[in-house]
């Protein structure tokens, strides 16, 4: 019996083609003819001012942060329900994190607390759409323009998904994205940058291109490009940019695919979960998700970690998710403490995501499925 892996990394096709016509172009680092095309689609496909390819998601998120000008005691605001870069960017620049907890249905950050987290020092929030369901984006861009405080989407989930008919990564200033090999879209490791104030938009270039005006060197706009600003090396090679121009190309197939993945696992494990007391993902019926992943919450930690080991007796991986950050070993040294976050502790402790990938086959799923329906939490 062969093992089924958690994520397997799809090729649509033509990828490897564009990077040798990269490779016969003779130009392999950042910002030639195949990291100009993805930067359009996502522009025309998101519906941004800019979009600019980085190295990864993180590195969007550096950029972002290094955009704010933040400053030592500055406060960012995110969910202790997420991964570690979507706060390490902005620390990394001298800023405190507030730990905010989630909600229980979507498990997006908690737009209800979020006013009682805000001080004199708050210059941002930093929302993550988690699975790729869009947070309560009304409430918390309301919130926002009151306090006078910068919003910031962490899409890394959430490319192509809606709230209330438009598009995730176009609420906030920014939005970040992310191509790593787990994701939707992928070109191995990657990530964007989407800017949705124009005010940012010269600045980020120049963040991009190692703090100098390089970009406008290009474009003609001066005779030779020197040291204006900080910044680093944030450009992805031109053969990551051509294997991402290839997955965009086909995001409506793949977005099909996984679409299909997700509501298969749906259908088919609703009486089971019922009758398990086992929590199924949670879409509200104004946001489109970008079927990002599949996953379940069992009671307890011990029944997670038995349904975990019943996969893997039967070589299907599944995996956990998030540790709280407020309880971790920085996020203490932070000023996070355990039990600051009741929801985000116990769901981390419950949530287990199950195999999800572009070509899990309806007879993989099934025996998945099928595995799944035979263990019982007594």
């Amino acid at each position: 019996m062969d093992l089924i892996r958690f994520n397997s990394p799809y090729v649509v096709g033509p990828e490897f083609d564009y990077m040798r016509e990269a490779a016969a172009d003779g130009h392999l680092s950042g910002d030639g003819q195949f990291t100009k095309r993805c930067h359009k689609m996502l522009e025309q496909k998101v519906g941004v001012d800019k979009a600019l390819l980085t190295t990864s998601c993180t590195h969007a998120l550096e950029m972002s942060a290094l955009l704010l000008d933040l400053q030592p005691g500055d406060e960012v605001i995110v969910p202790s329900f997420t991964f570690v870069s979507t706060i390490n960017a902005f620390v990394l620049f001298g800023a405190k994190p507030v730990f905010a907890d989630i909600r229980e249905d979507t498990l997006n950050i908690d737009e209800r607390t979020l006013e009682s987290l805000i001080t004199p020092r708050t210059r941002a929030v930093v929302v993550v759409h988690y699975a790729g369901v869009g947070c309560e984006m009304d409430a918390i861009m309301d919130i926002a323009r009151r306090h006078n405080i910068v919003v910031i989407e962490d899409n890394a989930h959430g490319l192509f998904a809606t709230y209330k008919g438009r598009n995730l990564g176009t609420f906030g200033v920014m939005a970040t994205q992310s191509f790593h090999e787990t994701k939707n879209i992928q070109c191995g490791e990657g990530g964007a940058l989407l800017i949705n104030d124009t005010n940012f938009i010269e600045r980020a270039e120049i963040i991009r291109e190692k703090g100098t005006n390089r970009s406008r060197f290009f474009r003609g706009q001066v005779d030779k490009y020197t040291w204006v600003d900080v910044g680093s090396s944030y450009l992805p090679s031109e053969l990551n940019a051509a294997f991402l121009c290839a997955q965009l190309e086909a995001s409506d197939d793949i977005q099909a695919m996984r679409q299909r993945v997700w509501h298969y696992y749906s259908q088919n494990l609703q009486d089971w979960a019922a009758d398990n007391e086992v929590r199924m993902p949670i879409v509200p019926p104004y946001c489109e998700q970008s079927y990002h992943m599949f996953y379940l919450l069992l009671p307890t930690l011990e029944h997670r970690t038995a349904f975990i080991d019943h996969l893997s007796d039967h070589k299907i991986k599944a995996v956990f998710h998030y540790l709280p950050l407020n309880a971790s070993q920085k996020g203490q040294e932070m000023g996070g403490e355990p039990g600051q976050c009741p929801v985000t502790e116990r769901v981390s402790d419950q949530l287990v995501r199950l195999p999800f990938y572009n070509t899990l086959d309806a007879t993989t799923q099934d025996r998945i499925i099928e595995c799944i329906q035979q263990f019982k939490v007594s």
